[in-house]
């Protein structure tokens, strides 16, 4: 007897201008504390496995493993988070960096729900939302540049045309600070940052992940001159280059 496959609710379609890209379908459950279902779509009972779905998770380590202190913000003035979001990044560092003031970027529909995190955080006089793409749109400029798994989502030509942008939106000095499942040099230790390569090569064809050394030579290709790479929590690191 074949056990029945709890029906996925629809919940995004991605769409590419006039090309849809794909459609995702799964489930979602709000529970308490103790666990008590408060509401669901789709079955609760259903195992699922994080991926894009926990990005809003990218900015956590950098704040749990004390890689945000272990970076000298302290010379730096201003940042720019590409791929901002909910801004979740923008508004941790925030708080552990008070001299330090934000432009979170993505696409115009992330706007509202951007700002409404920032302004729940009382962090509307010190992060700022702007809108664009960051494949059209110059990059706001800032003394650091931010991106949380945004590289690894696209093709060797598209992550050095980002990384030029980000080049080009820094001063002399000026950081840019991947945050990523990098891989070993040796590809033989972060499993994890390999399965998700993997995954995103099946997912978009082109797209994958890197390890440092690629980063460093994307990066020495463009013009940075100086880098290094901060380990995070679980198989997250921060690859960061040098103006």
């Amino acid at each position: 007897m074949s056990q029945q496959i709890p029906i996925a609710e629809p919940l995004v379609e991605v769409r590419r201008g006039a090309i849809t890209e794909s459609r995702h379908r799964g489930h979602i459950v709000v529970i308490e504390p103790n666990e008590n279902i408060v509401a669901y779509l789709g079955s609760p009972q259903t195992v699922t496995f994080l991926r894009s779905s926990a990005k809003p998770f990218q900015a956590l380590p950098l704040i749990t493993s004390g890689a945000a202190d272990r970076f000298d913000f302290t010379r730096y003035r201003t940042v720019t988070d590409v791929g901002g979001a909910l801004a979740l990044l923008s508004r941790l560092v925030a708080a552990r960096h008070p001299h330090l003031r934000f432009q979170t970027f993505d696409l115009p529909p992330v706007r509202v729900h951007a700002q409404n995190a920032i302004d729940r955080a009382g962090l509307a006089d010190r992060i700022q939302v702007v809108s664009g793409d960051f494949f059209v749109d110059p990059l706001p400029p800032a003394d650091v540049v931010t991106m949380g798994n945004v590289l690894h989502d696209w093709n060797l030509e598209q992550k050095l045309q980002l990384i030029r942008k980000a080049y080009d939106a820094l001063p002399e000095g000026g950081a840019l600070i991947a945050i990523e499942n990098v891989i070993d040099d040796a590809r033989r230790e972060n499993a994890f940052g390999l399965l998700m390569s993997l995954n995103m090569l099946i997912e978009f064809g082109d797209a994958s992940d890197y390890t440092g050394a690629d980063f460093r030579a994307w990066c020495g290709q463009v013009g940075f001159r100086r880098f290094d790479l901060i380990p995070l929590a679980g198989p997250s690191a921060a690859a960061v280059a040098y103006k």
